[in-house]
Protein backbone atom coordinates (compact mmCIF):
# COMPACT_ATOMS: atom_id res chain seq x y z
CA UNK A 1 0.00 0.00 0.00
CA UNK A 2 2.84 2.38 0.86
CA UNK A 3 4.51 1.65 -2.51
CA UNK A 4 1.26 2.41 -4.34
CA UNK A 5 0.90 5.67 -2.41
CA UNK A 6 4.36 6.87 -3.40
CA UNK A 7 3.82 5.88 -7.04
CA UNK A 8 0.63 7.91 -7.14
CA UNK A 9 2.38 10.83 -5.45
CA UNK A 10 5.19 10.85 -8.00
CA UNK A 11 2.72 10.62 -10.89
CA UNK A 12 0.63 13.56 -9.65
CA UNK A 13 1.81 17.11 -10.54
CA UNK A 14 2.34 19.28 -7.49
CA UNK A 15 0.89 22.59 -8.64
CA UNK A 16 2.37 25.05 -6.15
CA UNK A 17 3.08 28.11 -8.28
CA UNK A 18 1.59 31.45 -7.27
CA UNK A 19 0.15 33.31 -10.27
CA UNK A 20 0.93 36.90 -11.13
CA UNK A 21 -2.83 37.31 -11.19
CA UNK A 22 -5.91 35.09 -11.35
CA UNK A 23 -9.37 36.00 -12.59
CA UNK A 24 -12.49 33.92 -11.94
CA UNK A 25 -14.94 36.36 -13.59
CA UNK A 26 -17.36 36.04 -10.68
CA UNK A 27 -18.40 39.67 -11.12
CA UNK A 28 -17.90 42.47 -13.63
CA UNK A 29 -15.49 44.57 -11.52
CA UNK A 30 -12.44 43.52 -13.53
CA UNK A 31 -10.97 47.03 -13.59
CA UNK A 32 -10.89 47.03 -9.78
CA UNK A 33 -8.54 44.04 -10.02
CA UNK A 34 -5.90 45.48 -12.34
CA UNK A 35 -7.55 45.07 -15.75
CA UNK A 36 -7.61 48.09 -18.06
CA UNK A 37 -8.41 49.18 -21.62
CA UNK A 38 -11.91 47.71 -21.28
CA UNK A 39 -15.08 48.99 -19.64
CA UNK A 40 -18.01 46.71 -20.46
CA UNK A 41 -18.12 43.10 -19.29
CA UNK A 42 -20.96 40.57 -19.31
CA UNK A 43 -21.07 37.35 -17.31
CA UNK A 44 -22.20 33.99 -18.63
CA UNK A 45 -24.75 31.92 -16.74
CA UNK A 46 -23.04 28.52 -16.96
CA UNK A 47 -19.48 28.97 -15.64
CA UNK A 48 -16.90 26.25 -15.36
CA UNK A 49 -16.55 27.13 -11.67
CA UNK A 50 -17.60 29.81 -9.24
CA UNK A 51 -20.35 32.38 -9.71
CA UNK A 52 -19.60 33.49 -13.26
CA UNK A 53 -17.52 33.45 -16.42
CA UNK A 54 -16.95 36.14 -19.03
CA UNK A 55 -19.09 35.95 -22.15
CA UNK A 56 -18.05 37.27 -25.57
CA UNK A 57 -20.87 37.39 -28.10
CA UNK A 58 -20.54 38.39 -31.75
CA UNK A 59 -23.45 39.47 -33.91
CA UNK A 60 -23.34 38.34 -37.53
CA UNK A 61 -20.83 40.46 -39.45
CA UNK A 62 -19.06 41.86 -36.36
CA UNK A 63 -15.32 41.86 -35.75
CA UNK A 64 -15.23 42.76 -32.05
CA UNK A 65 -17.69 41.16 -29.63
CA UNK A 66 -20.98 42.94 -29.04
CA UNK A 67 -20.17 42.24 -25.39
CA UNK A 68 -17.91 41.91 -23.47
CA UNK A 69 -14.96 44.16 -24.31
CA UNK A 70 -11.42 42.87 -24.38
CA UNK A 71 -8.99 44.08 -21.72
CA UNK A 72 -5.34 44.03 -20.61
CA UNK A 73 -3.51 43.23 -17.39
CA UNK A 74 0.09 44.08 -16.51
CA UNK A 75 2.43 41.40 -15.15
CA UNK A 76 5.93 41.71 -13.65
CA UNK A 77 8.64 41.71 -16.37
CA UNK A 78 9.64 38.10 -16.96
CA UNK A 79 11.45 35.86 -19.45
CA UNK A 80 8.95 33.06 -18.89
CA UNK A 81 5.18 33.17 -18.67
CA UNK A 82 2.47 30.53 -18.29
CA UNK A 83 -1.21 31.08 -19.07
CA UNK A 84 -4.16 28.95 -18.01
CA UNK A 85 -7.85 29.35 -18.79
CA UNK A 86 -11.00 27.40 -19.51
CA UNK A 87 -12.73 27.96 -22.84
CA UNK A 88 -16.16 27.01 -24.19
CA UNK A 89 -17.57 27.64 -27.68
CA UNK A 90 -21.25 27.97 -28.51
CA UNK A 91 -22.97 25.06 -30.30
CA UNK A 92 -22.47 25.27 -34.05
CA UNK A 93 -19.39 27.48 -33.69
CA UNK A 94 -18.05 28.41 -37.12
CA UNK A 95 -14.43 28.95 -38.12
CA UNK A 96 -13.04 31.51 -40.55
CA UNK A 97 -11.53 29.12 -43.10
CA UNK A 98 -8.44 31.35 -43.30
CA UNK A 99 -5.16 30.82 -41.48
CA UNK A 100 -4.93 34.02 -39.46
CA UNK A 101 -8.07 34.48 -37.29
CA UNK A 102 -9.65 34.62 -34.76
CA UNK A 103 -7.33 36.08 -32.12
CA UNK A 104 -7.95 35.50 -28.42
CA UNK A 105 -5.11 35.69 -25.85
CA UNK A 106 -1.91 37.70 -26.41
CA UNK A 107 1.28 38.70 -24.62
CA UNK A 108 3.37 41.82 -25.21
CA UNK A 109 6.71 42.97 -23.86
CA UNK A 110 8.63 45.80 -22.23
CA UNK A 111 9.69 47.01 -25.69
CA UNK A 112 6.19 48.42 -26.25
CA UNK A 113 3.95 50.67 -24.20
CA UNK A 114 1.02 49.76 -21.96
CA UNK A 115 -1.48 51.13 -24.50
CA UNK A 116 0.20 50.11 -27.77
CA UNK A 117 -1.84 48.08 -30.21
CA UNK A 118 -0.78 44.43 -30.46
CA UNK A 119 -0.82 44.08 -34.26
CA UNK A 120 2.50 45.84 -34.95
CA UNK A 121 4.99 45.42 -32.11
CA UNK A 122 8.54 44.37 -31.27
CA UNK A 123 7.00 41.07 -30.14
CA UNK A 124 3.46 39.78 -29.68
CA UNK A 125 2.77 36.15 -28.91
CA UNK A 126 -0.63 34.51 -29.33
CA UNK A 127 -2.73 31.71 -27.84
CA UNK A 128 -5.82 31.06 -29.94
CA UNK A 129 -8.16 28.53 -31.53
CA UNK A 130 -7.92 28.63 -35.33
CA UNK A 131 -10.01 26.33 -37.55
CA UNK A 132 -10.35 23.87 -34.69
CA UNK A 133 -6.62 23.76 -33.91
CA UNK A 134 -4.88 25.03 -30.79
CA UNK A 135 -2.32 27.59 -31.95
CA UNK A 136 0.64 29.43 -30.47
CA UNK A 137 2.15 32.15 -32.64
CA UNK A 138 4.56 35.09 -32.62
CA UNK A 139 5.10 38.21 -34.75
CA UNK A 140 7.47 41.19 -34.59
CA UNK A 141 6.42 43.47 -37.45
CA UNK A 142 7.86 46.58 -35.77
CA UNK A 143 11.39 45.16 -36.03
CA UNK A 144 11.59 45.48 -39.80
CA UNK A 145 13.90 48.49 -39.50
CA UNK A 146 15.88 47.25 -36.49
CA UNK A 147 19.60 46.58 -37.09
CA UNK A 148 19.18 42.80 -36.94
CA UNK A 149 15.76 42.79 -38.54
CA UNK A 150 12.80 40.49 -38.01
CA UNK A 151 12.90 37.32 -35.93
CA UNK A 152 9.61 35.81 -37.18
CA UNK A 153 10.24 35.73 -40.90
CA UNK A 154 9.89 38.28 -43.65
CA UNK A 155 6.86 40.51 -44.08
CA UNK A 156 4.13 38.95 -46.18
CA UNK A 157 1.54 41.48 -47.26
CA UNK A 158 2.62 43.81 -44.46
CA UNK A 159 2.55 41.13 -41.76
CA UNK A 160 4.84 38.42 -40.49
CA UNK A 161 4.57 35.60 -38.02
CA UNK A 162 5.56 32.09 -37.00
CA UNK A 163 2.71 29.65 -36.32
CA UNK A 164 2.84 26.60 -34.07
CA UNK A 165 -0.33 24.50 -34.40
CA UNK A 166 -1.61 21.29 -32.85
CA UNK A 167 -1.54 18.45 -35.36
CA UNK A 168 -5.18 17.57 -34.79
CA UNK A 169 -8.39 19.56 -34.51
CA UNK A 170 -9.30 19.71 -30.83
CA UNK A 171 -12.13 22.26 -30.66
CA UNK A 172 -15.18 20.50 -32.07
CA UNK A 173 -17.79 20.65 -29.31
CA UNK A 174 -19.51 23.02 -26.88
CA UNK A 175 -17.81 21.70 -23.73
CA UNK A 176 -15.44 23.43 -21.35
CA UNK A 177 -11.77 22.74 -22.18
CA UNK A 178 -8.66 23.56 -20.17
CA UNK A 179 -6.10 25.50 -22.22
CA UNK A 180 -2.53 25.98 -20.95
CA UNK A 181 0.38 27.64 -22.70
CA UNK A 182 3.89 28.86 -21.97
CA UNK A 183 6.51 31.02 -23.66
CA UNK A 184 10.18 31.36 -22.64
CA UNK A 185 12.32 33.98 -24.37
CA UNK A 186 15.57 32.86 -25.98
CA UNK A 187 19.02 33.74 -24.61
CA UNK A 188 20.78 36.90 -25.82
CA UNK A 189 24.43 37.85 -25.35
CA UNK A 190 24.25 41.64 -25.59
CA UNK A 191 28.03 42.14 -25.38
CA UNK A 192 28.70 39.73 -28.24
CA UNK A 193 25.67 40.83 -30.23
CA UNK A 194 24.48 37.22 -30.57
CA UNK A 195 21.48 35.16 -29.57
CA UNK A 196 20.57 31.51 -29.26
CA UNK A 197 17.77 29.45 -30.81
CA UNK A 198 16.65 28.22 -27.40
CA UNK A 199 13.34 29.94 -26.84
CA UNK A 200 10.59 27.59 -25.70
CA UNK A 201 6.84 27.31 -26.18
CA UNK A 202 4.31 24.68 -25.19
CA UNK A 203 0.55 24.28 -25.30
CA UNK A 204 -1.68 21.76 -23.56
CA UNK A 205 -5.37 20.95 -23.92
CA UNK A 206 -7.06 19.20 -21.00
CA UNK A 207 -3.61 18.31 -19.71
CA UNK A 208 -2.32 16.78 -22.96
CA UNK A 209 0.76 18.35 -24.53
CA UNK A 210 -0.11 19.28 -28.13
CA UNK A 211 2.55 21.84 -29.12
CA UNK A 212 6.21 21.96 -28.09
CA UNK A 213 9.26 23.74 -29.48
CA UNK A 214 12.60 24.39 -27.79
CA UNK A 215 14.39 26.12 -30.68
CA UNK A 216 12.40 29.35 -31.06
CA UNK A 217 13.84 32.84 -31.52
CA UNK A 218 11.71 35.60 -30.04
CA UNK A 219 14.30 38.36 -29.55
CA UNK A 220 17.64 39.39 -31.03
CA UNK A 221 20.57 41.45 -29.78
CA UNK A 222 18.53 44.53 -30.71
CA UNK A 223 16.38 43.91 -27.61
CA UNK A 224 18.50 42.04 -25.04
CA UNK A 225 16.41 43.36 -22.14
CA UNK A 226 13.03 42.41 -23.63
CA UNK A 227 10.67 40.81 -21.11
CA UNK A 228 7.01 39.85 -21.16
CA UNK A 229 5.06 42.38 -19.11
CA UNK A 230 1.52 42.59 -20.49
CA UNK A 231 -1.31 40.10 -20.97
CA UNK A 232 -4.18 40.83 -23.34
CA UNK A 233 -7.56 39.11 -23.63
CA UNK A 234 -8.76 40.45 -26.99
CA UNK A 235 -11.15 38.16 -28.90
CA UNK A 236 -11.30 39.42 -32.49
CA UNK A 237 -12.36 38.28 -35.95
CA UNK A 238 -10.94 39.97 -39.03
CA UNK A 239 -13.37 41.94 -41.14
CA UNK A 240 -15.72 39.71 -43.09
CA UNK A 241 -14.46 36.50 -41.45
CA UNK A 242 -17.13 35.83 -38.83
CA UNK A 243 -19.30 33.03 -40.27
CA UNK A 244 -22.40 33.80 -38.17
CA UNK A 245 -23.47 35.03 -34.74
CA UNK A 246 -21.76 33.03 -31.99
CA UNK A 247 -20.51 33.13 -28.41
CA UNK A 248 -17.31 32.26 -26.53
CA UNK A 249 -16.92 31.91 -22.77
CA UNK A 250 -13.72 32.13 -20.68
CA UNK A 251 -13.34 31.16 -17.02
CA UNK A 252 -10.69 30.61 -14.33
CA UNK A 253 -7.91 32.52 -16.09
CA UNK A 254 -4.49 32.77 -14.47
CA UNK A 255 -1.05 34.00 -15.57
CA UNK A 256 2.14 33.14 -13.71
CA UNK A 257 5.86 32.28 -13.78
CA UNK A 258 5.32 28.49 -13.64
CA UNK A 259 2.73 26.02 -14.84
CA UNK A 260 -0.39 26.61 -12.78
CA UNK A 261 -2.35 23.43 -13.34
CA UNK A 262 -6.11 22.96 -13.47
CA UNK A 263 -8.52 25.04 -11.45
CA UNK A 264 -10.68 23.30 -8.88
CA UNK A 265 -14.05 22.30 -10.30
CA UNK A 266 -17.00 22.55 -7.89
CA UNK A 267 -18.05 18.99 -8.74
Amino acid sequence: MRTLFYCLLLATPLWSAEPYFAESFDDTKLNDRGWYDGERYVLGKEPFAGAGCIEFHWRAGDTKPEYSQGARHAIPPTDTVYVRYYQRLSPGWGWTGVNYHPHLMLLMTTENGAWDGPAATHLTTYIEPVNGLLRLAAQDIQNQDAPHGLTQGELRGGYNGTLYDSQEKVFADAKWHLVEAMFRLNTVDAAAGTWQRNGELRAWLDGKLLVERTDAVFRSADFPNMRFNQFLMLPYFGEGLLPHAQTLWIDELAVGPERLGPARHPN
